[in-house]
Formats: C-alpha cells, structure tokens, sequence
C-alpha cells in the first residue's frame, strides 16, 4: 500500500470526515480500520476516553473549538485532543440568594428586600452560548423587577400582597430567561425591612386599630344589654299591664256580681215591703214612716257629730212633710239602683261571654297549632 492509499485509510480523516455523524455510530468504521491498519509499524492507534455523565446533568462538547453536540446522562465516548467538555450544566432546580436592595413604594417608603429565586436549565445549548453567566444574569434581573414591581405597590399592598408580587415577578422574569435556556419556577421575599419611624408610626396605627375595635366591642355590648334591658321592662310592663286588666275584670265582674245580688236583695226587700202595704193598709203605711222618720233622726244625728257646721233644713218643724218627701225620694233612688243593678249585670253578663268566646277561639288555635304533624325527612324523601 503506497502513501495515498495509506493517507486515505487513516481512520483520523475518515472520522473528520464523518462530520456530524455520531460518534457512537462511528465507533464500528473506526475499529475495523484499526484492525487493518494495526499491522503496520508506522501507524500510531487513536486512543479513545470513555466518561460517565450523571444523571440531571447536560455536558456541551466542543469538537475542536466549535460546539460539536450535548451529552446525556449515562456512557459517553469522546476522542482526546479533539473533543473537549466545554461546560457542565445542572439541570435541577437551583436556589439562587437576591442579595438585600433598596427599593422606593408608589408612597416613597424607602424598603429593604431580599429574596431567593428558584431556575431551573431546560436548554443547555442556550444557557452555555446564550449569556455568559446565566445565573449571574438572572440574579441582576431579579433584583431590577422586584424594584420595578415595588415601585409600583404602596406599603400597605406590599404587606398584604406578597403572594401577588412574587408571581408578578417571576412572570416578568420568564420572558427574558427563556433566551438564556432558563425557566423562573418561583420567586420568594425573604424580608422586608422599613425605616424605625414607619414601624412605629405602624405600631401606634396598629394600637390605634385595636382600640377602635375594643370601643366598638365594648358600645355593641352596651347597645345589646340596653336593647335586652329594655325588652325585659316591655315584657314586664305588659305582663303587669294584663295582670292588671285581669284584675279589673275580675273586680268589675265581682262588683257587678255584688251589685247585682244586692240590687236583687233591695228589689225582693221592696217587694216584701209592697206587699206587706198592700195587705196591711195604713198600719204598714205608718211603719214605714216611722222607719224613715228614724234614719232620719239618725242620719241628721251623725251629720251634727261630724263637724261644726249644721245644715238645717228649712221645714225642720214639719216632720210629716219631711217623711212624704223622704219616702218619695226614697222610692226614687231605689227605683235608680234597681235599674242601674240591672245594667251592671247585663254589662257583667255580656264581659263573661265576650271572655268565654276568646278563650275558645284561642283554644281552638292551639289544638290547630299542635294537630299539626311535622314531615319528616324520610317520608320527604319518600
């Protein structure tokens, strides 16, 4: 075999040739030259490096300064001099610390921050030849975001929408990191640190808050016992109110009932009396008389202990004239009680019956009110 021949079965040119064929593919091709070539004293052998990539780890090679291809995790073959690992990319998920900053609120409150940032590598081509320190990158990105989101929240809403600001972050973080193979899974606030005089003007609003609350607590509590103290004098005006008028009505029925059984005793007694004057004439006549003439003396005896004045009446010497008058007003006044006895009654009478009608008609509610049968559940399901 001439020089040639030999310059054209060198397993070195054949390989360069192959281009971008895979190693792995080539490996075959390269051994059986090998063995042809073998016998040959001038001959030198290639000699071939085999590596292990671990797992959730991309390793760039470059094949003489260009980038050649990604290994994955598992067996690699690489050829010395010409092959070389460039960069070695993680691609777990990274915790990158946001080292402490300033940053100014829409009410200019000066606040320090910090925070820590979770990335991850999913494209390690652009990671590698994208920027030059993605991580470092990343790093300044975040810190310049955060401070343009707090510029735009007020104290009050950076306290209380912490959650908020963190995903607005990492959403403003994802479009630029996609360029640089990186992907912001999320991003947390560590601290907030404010200024000592708007902790304590924080403090006293705090205080300030509480009081409130507890004024407000204590004046509900007053403004409910009130409301329960009058609803117990209502109640008790009420109770004593139809205690009362059950009183009155029992009063007016016994009064009446009184009335009733005197008037009915005056008009037998008047009766008794009539009929003894019509059987006996001039001598029960004369009885009543004398019985009048007697209360008489009496009452004008009683009328004379009672006080120092004396009302005299004007035909004091004409006893008989004095009698007939009397008994004519006697008859008068007995007639007006029997009457007014009678009305008492028929009042007492139609009281009792009003009464007896309410209290069935609120009998026949409440036997209506518990004839009712609730439904249950199962026959509702029924």
């Amino acid at each position: 075999m001439n020089d040639s021949n030999f310059h054209k079965e060198d397993p070195l040119i054949q390989f360069q040739a192959l281009g971008e064929i895979h190693c792995l593919e080539a490996l075959g091709q390269i051994e059986a030259d090998l063995q042809a070539t073998s016998e040959r004293k001038d001959y030198r052998p290639i000699q071939l490096s085999s590596l292990f990539v671990p797992q959730q780890t991309a390793w760039v090679v470059e094949r003489m300064g260009r980038f050649h291809r990604i290994l994955e995790p598992g067996l690699a073959i690489l050829l010395p001099i010409v092959d070389k690992i460039q960069y070695v990319k993680s691609l777990k998920e990274v915790a990158i610390e946001i080292p402490s900053q300033s940053a100014i609120t829409a009410d200019n409150v000066t606040l320090d921050l910090d925070g820590v940032l979770y990335i991850r590598v999913f494209d390690a081509y652009k990671a590698s030849y994208g920027v030059e320190d993605a991580e470092y990158a990343i790093s300044q990105l975040a810190q310049t975001t955060m401070r343009s989101e707090i510029g735009q929240l007020t104290l009050d809403q950076v306290l209380k929408e912490r959650a908020a600001l963190n995903i607005n972050i990492t959403q403003a973080l994802n479009e630029p990191a996609a360029d640089w193979g990186v992907k912001c899974l999320r991003y947390e606030i560590r601290d907030i640190h404010a200024p000592d005089q708007v902790l304590e003007a924080m403090n006293r609003q705090v205080s300030a808050e509480r009081s409130k609350r507890a004024e407000i607590l204590e004046s509900e509590g007053q403004r409910q016992s009130a409301i329960n103290i009058a609803e117990g004098k209502k109640q008790s005006v009420i109770l004593a109110s139809e205690a009362k008028k059950a009183e009155q009505i029992n009063w007016a029925a016994g009064e009446a009932q009184a009335i009733l059984v005197k008037a009915e005793a005056t008009a037998r007694g008047l009766e008794a009396v009539a009929q003894t004057i019509r059987e006996n004439g001039d001598s029960a006549q004369n009885a009543v008389s004398l019985t009048v003439a007697d209360k008489y003396v009496e009452a004008f005896g009683k009328l004379a202990k009672e006080s120092n004045t004396i009302v005299i009446p004007a035909q004091l010497g004409d006893i008989g004239g004095m009698i007939a008058g009397a008994m004519g007003i006697y008859g008068k006044v007995a007639e007006t009680q029997a009457r007014q006895a009678r009305g008492l009654a028929i009042e007492a009478a139609e009281d009792q019956d009003r009464q007896e009608r309410e209290e069935a008609k609120f009998e026949k509610k409440e036997k209506k009110k518990h004839s009712k049968v609730p439904v249950s559940f199962g026959d509702y399901e029924k």
